[in-house]
């Protein structure tokens, strides 16, 4: 199976996500924790809990859809590795998914969205650092979206409901958004956040959607360069080089034109 199929199957499949997490009026299906005594505690639409909990729900449903097509899904063996999800075909080919989430707002845009390490295994594409395969193994790197709008709510942590009153129980989080894009076509040219080593990833919907970020007509071999060679103010200053070479695709495109000048110099000698 070619990169181009799996990410055409794997989009079928997560467009039916939506009516399985949403209620009929648009609300997530998650109403709190359920105990042994049948006692629900509500919970906050914290982003960490909120990411976990929609991934919990939706990996047995990705193992039946790889079941389906011939696929076997693997789940990464330590916490912090690369990648979420590892999709198999019967030929050995390797896909790559991460589970990246965020809630939007009323101007449609996510507040946030960073697309994993620059480092590591991302440059080191031949090792096993911190990932269960080398990342040159893959036949492609996507990203499963996971957008939803945060609900006005006033939801009461301290009280304790009796699991006939769910449907009283506010849902925090409603009217989700899902997509499938490579990793490089949604990457933004900045860091996720401040001096951190995470590639930032761009902001608005429909952009990410329709993968429509500032790579996406340069080519994933401009992207793979672009943040290969990125460094932040530390690392550069760690490095020796002093201070980094670019920060975004313009000074990019100055530092290519140097070495460009320097190599047609060097040839001419």
């Amino acid at each position: 199976m070619d990169s181009i199929v799996f990410q055409k199957l794997l989009t079928n499949e997560v467009a039916t996500y939506k009516s399985l997490l949403e209620t009929e009026n648009n609300d997530w299906i998650v109403k709190g924790f359920i105990d042994i005594n049948r006692n629900v505690y509500t919970i906050t639409n914290d982003t960490k809990v909120v990411s976990k909990i929609i991934e919990i729900i939706l990996i047995p449903h990705l193992d039946m859809f790889a079941k389906r097509n011939g696929l076997t899904l693997e789940l990464p063996s330590a916490q912090n590795y690369y990648p979420d999800l590892t999709f198999k075909d019967s030929e050995g080919n390797l896909f790559a998914v991460d589970f990246k989430s965020s809630y939007y707002d009323d101007n449609k845009k996510v507040n946030g969205l960073t697309l994993g390490s620059y480092w590591g295994y991302f440059r080191n594409r031949d090792t096993n650092k911190n990932t269960d395969h080398p990342y040159n193994d893959y036949k492609c790197h996507l990203v499963l979206g996971m957008l939803y709008k945060q609900s006005i709510t006033n939801s009461n942590e301290k009280s304790i409901y009796s699991i006939n009153d769910i449907s009283i129980i506010k849902s925090v989080i409603e009217q989700f958004i899902f997509f499938v894009q490579p990793k490089w076509k949604i990457a933004n040219d900045r860091p996720g956040s401040g001096n951190t080593r995470n590639i930032g990833g761009i902001v608005e919907i429909d952009k990410l959607v329709n993968g429509e970020g500032p790579f996406a007509e340069l080519g994933e071999d401009v992207f793979d360069d672009y943040w290969m060679n990125f460094f932040n103010t530390t690392d550069a200053r760690t490095a020796g080089i002093g201070k980094p070479q670019y920060n975004n695709l313009a000074s990019y495109k100055d530092y290519l034109r140097r070495h460009r000048t320097l190599h047609k110099k060097i040839q001419k000698k």
